[in-house]
């Protein structure tokens, strides 16, 4: 086994009085484990290091990681950004007619193994200080299917396109409107066909900063398929999507993997399952380090995922599998209502939302589902208070906790200091650093200031941040946006638990089927015309919500018999056209 030490951005350089070295049994022995740079940030020796692990307690940040790999890996480097920094081992390679999918948490590398094979970067096969050439690289590779691949990329024989993963920053890196983008790439298909295919006839003249997420990410998708390349990567394609937009991206990408190479980060597992064929699967930590596995086919490989264990190479990437529950929520709820509504409207112009009405029971967790702009954030504001009905009954003598879907990283302080400041005695509780603090990761999060949080690192103290108010009902807008598909499962438990634990109830709203199946116990569905007129309906039980809500999207869902995950059905298949005709859209077992 070698050891690999990685220092993170979270090393204070001498704030610490260098104690990650003062304790080190190698550095009182004469022998420096642990040095000092000019700035005086630490060092670590790999080849002395013995792995005992005392600088990773000692250090108060905790900057530290000590990793035992296995000897294979030696020869498996990939890219090493420098001593004591993050490493990446193996590369996947993507294969005509067929889609590759890429499975993994967040920092691990997985967009920079997409840079590398699109030849925006080039492997330096751990030798940071004195890059390999192209050539050099090739020679590494010889005899192999990644040899062949690069080969033919650094020979300009493969045109390749990447759709980016952040498309919220788009408008910052293109000016002007949505048809001049598109106009300079009509070559696969024109302007007015793309406008018709991805739903933009509507936004064609709008200013790219004037565009929502899920418009701005249609966009990406657009200017990417619209090019005529030889292989296309797709870095996270259906977020900000609604369930029916995101089936629609994934038979677009099917459609164009029969001719071309197709390569899918994806963390939404169902979308993932349906779409793919092959998956390779990465394991890892977070800014330390990223091991490709070999591919494997789709259900096996998210299958592997969730059960957190390398059969082939005996590695557990997690500490318990991730579980699904073989049979429906319960549905015959003895509790009371918490709160009621009834008939709501709201008229905001060009747009109008109608609510039927229903009940929130005490202890229940509802999930909300529909297309976007169909009035889903409007209700749970109008349940918060934020927004008053025109018309319609509503008992919300209630205290509500709101976590919004679009969150900012406005505090001037550190994430303890803000957690502190909104609810100390809650956070600091035992009950709520296991319940939640330990879950979604936060206490890795404290020492960083709120303004420099990533996306996912946001909407988990977020999440916190509303979990820890105390309120009768918790409302989520989009609780799984910017998470991967580990944090996604983790903060659906964390949230299901806390309801139950606690009494409490929630509200949900999110596209995430996965993430809505462990959270949920009833459903309420949005239907209309998106941007115009949106209706409500329910809650209804879990099984009769999903099936009014996946017979308007055309799929069915069946229960995978070794985990019992929801996996979405072959168009048209004989599962499918069963299901269809009775009328049982989810719960089905394979």
């Amino acid at each position: 086994m070698r050891i690999a030490a990685v220092l993170n951005d979270r090393c204070q350089n001498k704030k610490c009085n260098q104690e990650c070295a003062k304790f080190c049994p190698l550095n009182r022995t004469g022998v420096e484990c642990v040095t000092f740079g000019e700035r005086g940030k630490p060092i670590i020796s790999e080849t002395l290091c013995q792995g005992c692990g005392i600088c990773v307690n000692k250090c108060q940040f905790e900057a530290v990681k000590i990793i035992g790999l296995a000897d294979e890996l030696k020869e498996d480097l990939m890219h090493q950004y420098g001593l004591n920094s993050f490493r990446l081992y193996r590369l996947p390679v993507p294969k005509k007619g067929i889609v590759t999918g890429i499975l993994g948490p967040n920092g691990i590398g997985k967009t920079t193994a997409i840079k590398m094979l699109c030849g925006i970067e080039v492997p330096n096969l751990g030798n940071y200080e004195n890059p390999p050439t192209k050539e050099e690289v090739l020679a590494s590779f010889a005899g192999t299917e990644l040899h062949d691949y690069l080969e033919n990329l650094y020979a300009g024989k493969i045109k390749t396109a990447m759709k980016p993963q952040y498309v919220d920053k788009l408008p910052k890196a293109t000016q002007g409107v949505v048809r001049d983008l598109l106009s300079k790439v009509q070559e696969r298909m024109t302007l007015e066909e793309a406008a018709e295919t991805f739903e933009l006839t509507e936004v064609l003249d709008r200013e790219l900063s004037k565009l929502s997420g899920g418009e701005l990410q249609r966009v990406a998708m657009a200017a990417t398929m619209m090019k005529d390349a030889d292989v296309y990567f797709f870095d996270e394609p259906t977020s900000y999507l609604d369930i029916y937009q995101r089936v629609k991206m994934a038979r677009l990408i099917k459609e164009l993997a029969a001719e071309k190479q197709v390569m899918v980060i994806e963390h939404d597992l169902a979308i993932l399952d349906f779409l793919a064929d092959n998956v390779n699967v990465v394991y890892g930590s977070e800014g330390a380090y990223g091991v490709f596995t070999l591919a494997r086919q789709v259900r096996t490989a998210i299958n592997v995922y969730l059960d957190g264990y390398l059969p082939e190479e005996n590695i557990r990437f997690r500490d318990r599998p991730i579980e699904f529950e073989a049979s429906p929520p319960r549905g015959d709820w003895q509790t009371g209502d918490l709160i009621s509504f009834k008939a709501l409207h709201k008229d905001f112009g060009e747009f109008k939302l109608d609510v039927t009405g229903g009940a929130v029971k005490i202890g229940e967790s509802v999930g909300i589902v529909g297309p976007n702009a169909t009035g889903k954030t409007t209700l749970v504001k109008m349940l918060a208070g934020i927004i008053d009905p025109d018309s319609g009954e509503m008992d919300n003598k209630v205290k509500v906790s709101y976590k919004p879907q679009y969150i900012t990283g406005d505090f001037d302080g550190t994430v303890q200091e803000l957690l502190y400041a909104k609810a100390y005695e809650t956070v600091t509780s035992s009950f709520f650093t296991g319940e939640v603090i330990e879950p979604l990761g936060i206490k890795y999060l404290m020492d960083k200031d709120v303004s420099k949080l990533s996306g996912g690192e946001l909407q988990r103290v977020a999440i916190t941040l509303c979990l820890a108010t105390d309120a009768d009902i918790y409302l989520f807008d989009e609780p799984s946006a910017y998470l991967d598909s580990n944090q996604r499962m983790n903060a659906a438990k964390t949230i299901r638990r806390m309801m139950e634990k606690s009494g409490r109830s929630a509200m949900v709203v999110d596209h995430d089927i996965y993430f809505l199946d462990m959270v949920s116990d009833s459903m309420m569905v949005f239907g209309g015309e998106p941007g115009h007129h949106g209706i409500g309906d329910g809650p209804f039980d879990m099984r009769e919500g999903m099936n009014r809500f996946l017979s308007a999207v055309d799929i069915t869902f069946r229960r995978d018999a070794d985990t019992h995950r929801p996996r979405i059905n072959k168009p048209d298949s004989r599962l499918d056209r069963e299901q269809k005709s009775k009328g049982e859209y989810y719960y089905a077992s394979s």
